[in-house]
This record gives C-alpha cells, sequence and structure tokens, in this order.
C-alpha cells in the first residue's frame, strides 16, 4: 500500500474516532483521537500475542512508511504553526512580550539541564549506564512545550487572557531556541567536530533570528498579494502559499521554517486581516484555516496514539518511562516558578498561573519527531539489544501520551478556578 494510501486510511480513521467521540464521548478532540489509537493499537498488540490474528508487523511496516519525523518537520507543522500564529492577538502578545521572552529562553535552558543530570544520576543510581550527553540530549528535546499541542487543547478551554497568552506565545516561540540546544548537543552526542561558541551563535542567528526575519519578509509579500486582489477564493487560497512553498523555501535557505510560520501568521493574522482581506474573506477566514487545523490535527493525533506499534518495550524502558513523567512534570514547575520570582516584582498574576503554566505545558508529535532523529545502534545494554535511540523514544513516549491524555484531559478545572478568580478580582 503507497503511502497516500495509508495516509488516506489514517484520516479516515481520525475523523471516525472523532464522529464517535462526538456523539457519545464529548471528549476533547484530540485527546479521544490520541485514545482511540492507543487503544486500537494495545487490541492489535494483545490480539497478535494471544494468536488471534498478527497485524502488528503490518501496521508497524505501514507506519514505518510514513516516516512521522518527515510526515511533521518537513510536512504539516508549516500547517499548523502557520494556523497558530493566526489566532494570535498582537496586543496581548506585546502586553506578555518579557515573560514569554524569559519563558522560551530560560525556561527551556533550566530545564533541558536540569531533566539531564538528574536522568544521568538516576540512571547511575539503578545500574543503567547511559552517558551524560544522552541524557542531556532528552532534556533539550523533551523541553520545548509543544505548540501542536497546547493549541489543540489548551487554547479551546479559554483560560484568562495573561495565562493564555503566556502559554500559546511560549510554545510557539520556543522551538528555535529548543532546535539550537538539541542541534548543539546532537552535534556533540554523534558529530566528528566538536561545536564551538561562534558556531553555536552563528546556528542560532541563521536559525531563530533568519526564521523571524524571513517570516517577516514573507508575510509583508504576501500582504501585498493578498491586498492585491478582492477575488474572496484567492485571498485564501494565497494564504496557502505561506506553509507550502514559503516552509519549504525556509529549509532551502537553512532558517527555522517554525518560526517564520509563527510570523507571517501573526502578520496575516493581525494586519492583513483587517486592512487586505475582503470583508466576505475576512469572515471566511479564521473557519477555512480552522478546518485545515483540526483535519491536519486528527492525522497527527492518530499517529502518535499509533507509534506504540512500532517500538519494542523491555523491562529497562518501563523503568525509565515511570522515571520520565515525573521528572519533566518537576522541572517544568521549577523553570516556571523561577522564571515567576522576577514575574511578580514588577506585576500581579492569577495566583492559579504557575499550576496552570506547569500542567498545561504539553508535549506532543514535535517531541517525538525529535527523538526519531537520532541514529540507532548506540549500545546502552548490549546483551539486551537497547540503544540510545530505543530508550529516549520510549521515554519521550512516554511524557506525549501522558501529557495529551492526563494534563490535557484534567486542566479545565484549573483553569475554571483561574476565570473564577479573575470573575471575582474584577469586581
Amino acid at each position: 500500500m503507497s503511502v497516500y494510501s495509508t495516509l488516506c486510511f489514517l484520516a479516515a480513521a481520525a475523523m471516525l474516532i472523532a464522529f464517535i467521540n462526538s456523539k457519545i464521548g464529548k471528549m476533547q478532540t484530540t485527546i479521544a483521537i490520541t485514545a482511540g489509537a492507543l487503544i486500537l493499537s494495545l487490541g492489535i498488540i494483545i490480539a497478535g500475542h494471544n494468536g488471534w490474528f498478527h497485524l502488528e508487523e503490518i501496521a508497524a511496516e505501514q507506519l514505518g512508511e510514513v516516516n512521522f519525523e518527515n510526515f511533521l518537520l518537513k510536512g504539516i507543522l508549516g500547517f499548523l504553526l502557520f494556523a497558530g500564529g493566526l489566532g494570535i492577538k498582537l496586543p496581548h502578545l506585546e502586553d506578555q512580550k518579557w515573560e514569554i521572552t524569559i519563558l522560551a529562553l530560560f525556561a527551556t535552558l533550566f530545564s533541558t539541564f536540569f531533566i539531564g543530570f538528574a536522568l544521568w544520576g538516576i540512571c547511575q543510581a539503578i545500574g543503567i549506564q547511559l552517558q551524560l550527553i544522552y541524557c542531556l540530549l532528552f532534556g533539550a528535546l523533551i523541553s520545548p512545550t509543544d505548540p501542536i499541542a497546547v493549541l489543540a487543547i489548551v487554547k479551546k478551554l479559554d483560560a484568562p487572557k495573561r495565562i493564555s497568552t503566556q502559554i500559546e506565545g511560549e510554545s510557539l516561540f520556543n522551538d528555535g531556541f529548543g532546535l539550537v540546544i538539541f542541534v548543539t548537543l546532537f552535534t556533540i552526542a554523534f558529530g566528528h567536530e566538536a561545536p564551538t561558541v561562534l558556531g553555536v551563535s552563528q546556528l542560532f542567528l541563521q536559525e531563530a533570528i533568519g526564521g523571524i526575519a524571513y517570516g517577516f519578509a514573507l508575510g509583508l509579500l504576501f500582504h501585498y498579494l493578498i491586498s492585491s486582489t478582492n477575488d474572496h477564493s484567492m485571498e485564501l487560497l494565497l494564504t496557502l502559499g505561506i506553509p507550502t512553498a514559503g516552509y519549504a523555501f525556509a529549509e532551502v535557505i537553512h532558517v527555522s521554517g517554525p518560526l517564520a510560520m509563527v510570523v507571517s501568521g501573526i502578520m496575516i493574522g493581525n494586519w492583513t486581516r483587517y486592512i487586505g482581506f475582503s470583508k466576505e474573506s475576512e469572515d471566511h477566514l479564521d473557519h477555512f484555516w480552522e478546518l485545515v487545523d483540526e483535519f491536519l490535527n486528527g492525522v497527527l493525533f492518530l499517529l502518535i496514539g499509533m507509534s506504540m506499534l512500532q517500538f519494542r518495550f523491555h523491562e529497562e524502558d518501563w523503568v525509565l518511562m515511570v522515571i520520565a513523567v515525573p521528572l519533566v512534570l518537576l522541572s517544568r514547575y521549577l523553570s516556571i516558578k523561577f522564571s515567576y520570582f522576577g514575574f511578580q516584582r514588577y506585576r500581579d498574576y492569577n495566583p492559579l498561573s504557575i499550576k496552570i503554566l506547569t500542567w498545561g505545558g504539553l508535549r506532543g508529535g514535535l517531541a517525538l519527531a525529535m527523538a526519531m532523529a537520532i541514529p540507532a545502534g548506540v549500545m546502552v545494554i548490549p546483551d539486551k539489544n537497547i540503544d540510545v535511540r530505543e530508550i529516549i523514544l520510549v521515554m519521550t513516549y512516554a511524557v506525549v501520551v501522558f501529557s495529551i491524555l492526563i494534563q490535557g484531559s484534567t486542566i479545565t478545572p484549573l483553569i475554571q478556578k483561574a476565570k473564577a478568580w479573575e470573575a471575582q478580582n474584577q469586581k
């Protein structure tokens, strides 16, 4: 079966789960799709182990053909981040610019090293010889919050303005900084040349600053293109050019495509929306991109749930999976807490802000895609054929699934309490 056919069936399965959930489940759609995919995967595994029918290898082979890493990082990510940028309100972002900057930079860096050193110490204590550099690599890929998961779940709960802006803005902008940390540690772990301060600085400027500048230029170009026509259909079609050719060209010139999509999305959503689109297009812009977002998110979260079929779990994997979840949550809490020590010196915040930012710092497909980029064959436990890639993949998967299913489905009461506090204090 071709990759296209596989994706068609996956899309149909995602939509079927979403439809059933809308009738009987009433869960948030992305949570329902992930849970449904996990149940389906477990059913296939259990049936295979009991000899009822053997679909596990066939399903894993078909999922492997899709290549999750390329599908997300070089495919649909541009669409999802552009759609996220469209929904960001620039006045809210400007009000929280320092908080978002510190959360995206300091919190990510602190979390990377806290997780790395803590995981290394725990592994040494339980007799798993996982080198420090690989522990830091796991910290780098799991520390940035995932904008796709955050926007798909938290944004729709209508959290108080400042909290919502912080968590959305952080998740959209911490990718560039997180990528620099990940690529640097990846080079140290698997490269042949040691990175230098100059090299890391150049990488940051090229990827992060270059991505922002390219996104601004891209948004400006399409603003004038959209403003030059009054054709309703053409105006909406032109927006598709940004996450398609615009995103692909970012890779050609070696700048951050994700950051470019966020910047151009913010420009189109806050500038072109009001002075470039015709009235009819302005009314349909959000509906059009919401439909694109919902469809692609459905396929993505189904793939996350079914990725289990590609893993082989050993006893050591289960131990590290159990360790990874509370460790990542602790690092998230400490990074937010330390950041708020500074924030609270200058303004007052909702008392539930730290809890919501901690519990709402979701991880998703981006972390999983980066974990899949780690090369196989670097053995940690040779007699059981357990390598670095397997360990990091299963830990990442545990955190991602816990994040989506448990954190995503239980954050609503916290947000409701925060909204009640805001309402009471505005009287």
